[in-house]
């Protein structure tokens, strides 16, 4: 099997293996957001076919890198209280306003994060929000969400949330950044090394 770092060589129509497996690799986040348009990448715009080859190139490292923060969720909570999940970095629309997203309907559980709006040293907190969604069981910014939003908290070193449910939708507090493609086009450092 050819392996998304062997970028270069084109493929029989003229793109890039990186290209092709960036292209498959949003194809299978678009079976699991809530609504395929949620995954953006596929859709023409300018500078959209480099976004899909980085994405070939580095999409298994950094979903590998970004699995410490989906155990320490898990960590949390005893092994028969953590819900069946499965996390994966994806770029998000824009149009839907949000920067992650708990899709119940899949197994096991689907948590889609987009880490490119938010700066690296708070991507766990983007996944400790979704893992609250997952570990609530249901839809919503609500009393079982605060609840297990509040023993990831707990658990793992941050601020509980405040006890109004306005803040709820926005916790843990992430630092947006300026240009959420630019993680996407590979114009940031925020990968491992490869040793």
């Amino acid at each position: 099997m050819v392996t998304a770092s062997t970028t270069g060589e084109a493929t029989g129509d003229g793109r890039s293996l990186a290209y092709q497996q960036g292209v498959a690799y949003l194809q299978a986040m678009q079976h699991l957001a809530l609504d395929p348009a949620m995954v953006t990448g596929l859709q023409p715009f300018p500078g959209s076919q480099a976004i899909v080859a980085w994405i070939g190139t580095h999409q298994q490292r950094l979903n590998a890198q970004i699995q410490a923060h989906l155990q320490a969720c898990h960590e949390c909570f005893h092994p028969h209280a953590r819900p069946p999940v499965q996390l994966f970095a994806v770029p998000l629309s824009p149009a839907f306003g949000f920067d992650g997203l708990c899709n119940y309907a899949t197994q096991p559980i689907t948590l889609l994060v987009d880490l490119g709006r938010v700066v690296p040293h708070h991507w766990q907190r983007l996944v400790v929000h979704e893992y609250a969604h997952a570990q609530a069981g249901i839809p919503g910014h609500h009393d079982r969400f605060v609840a297990a939003l509040t023993h990831l908290c707990l658990g793992l070193g941050l601020a509980e949330p405040p006890n109004h449910p306005t803040s709820w939708p926005h916790w843990p507090p992430c630092q947006p950044t300026s240009d959420p493609l630019a993680f996407w086009r590979g114009q940031t450092e925020t990968l491992i090394p490869d040793h």
